[in-house]
């Protein structure tokens, strides 16, 4: 059970960090690969409470909010190597740029970034910088909701996983499939448990599930399905929709 657990966070780490994790237990099938996505918000917290612990060190350094709020940011995607935020880039390019499915899906699969990727990126990470700047309490609360607000993002590629079918045969989201109940209710109660200790940031659910299930909806129109670049991209807006509603106070 504990080698089971184990395997599942390095699975969900190897994915979604740059963080060593060849010395935990590893799955050796799809299977396992596909299991551990319960973890994703558990892996997310940690990813969005370092950024919060950057920002946090930055303000107690004399930074200025949006100083710090940038420097939250260059730590997260040390982290994460821009993994989400190269999805987003190319779900806007192919879903901007191409006009038949087939044509969009050859679009997200170059690795050069458009106009429409770009402005993404740029829109994202300002609106991301801007809202940990905002963030209301002291260093605890702002760790706790910038972990929080990444949680619940990566807990909205969950839903998607369960919701839509993949597009390609091929891919992340053909691998991961449509995960099992159990992992699905784990994953989504983690991406719900730091909210217990953040009572105003609940108005931040149903933004995030609306954003989620309209870029779900996008996805089916466009594409016919998930990619691992949708998965990707509802995570960052997931994250956005987040710490804009718990950067009101």
């Amino acid at each position: 059970m504990l080698r089971s657990v184990a395997a599942d966070l390095a699975a969900a780490l190897g994915l979604l960090t740059r963080l060593p994790c060849g010395w935990l237990p590893q799955h050796r099938d799809a299977a396992g690969f596909a299991q551990s996505v319960w973890a994703y918000p558990l892996v997310g917290f940690g990813i969005g409470a370092t950024g919060g612990a950057v920002l946090a060190a930055g303000l107690a350094l004399g930074l200025p909010p949006l100083l710090a709020a940038f420097w939250s940011l260059a730590a997260t995607l040390l982290l994460t190597g821009g993994f989400h935020e190269d999805g987003l880039a190319d779900t806007a390019d192919g879903f901007g740029g191409g006009r038949t499915a087939a044509r969009k899906l050859e679009i997200m699969r170059d690795s050069r970034i458009g106009s429409y990727g770009a402005l993404a990126l740029l829109l994202a990470l300002g609106l991301r910088a801007t809202a940990l700047a905002a963030l209301p309490g002291g260093p605890l609360a702002q760790v706790l909701a910038a972990g929080a607000a990444a949680a619940l993002g990566r807990g909205a590629i969950l839903l998607l996983l369960r919701w839509l079918p993949a597009a390609r045969p091929d891919g992340m989201a053909a691998a991961l499939g449509h995960p099992a109940p159990a992992p699905l209710l784990a994953g989504l109660l983690l991406a719900l448990l730091p909210l217990l200790a953040l009572p105003a940031a609940w108005a931040a659910l149903p933004l995030v599930l609306l954003a989620a299930l309209g870029l779900g909806a996008m996805a089916r129109r466009q594409v016919g399905g998930l990619t691992g670049d949708v998965l990707g991209a509802v995570a960052v807006l997931g994250e956005v929709m987040a710490l804009s509603v718990m950067a009101r106070g």
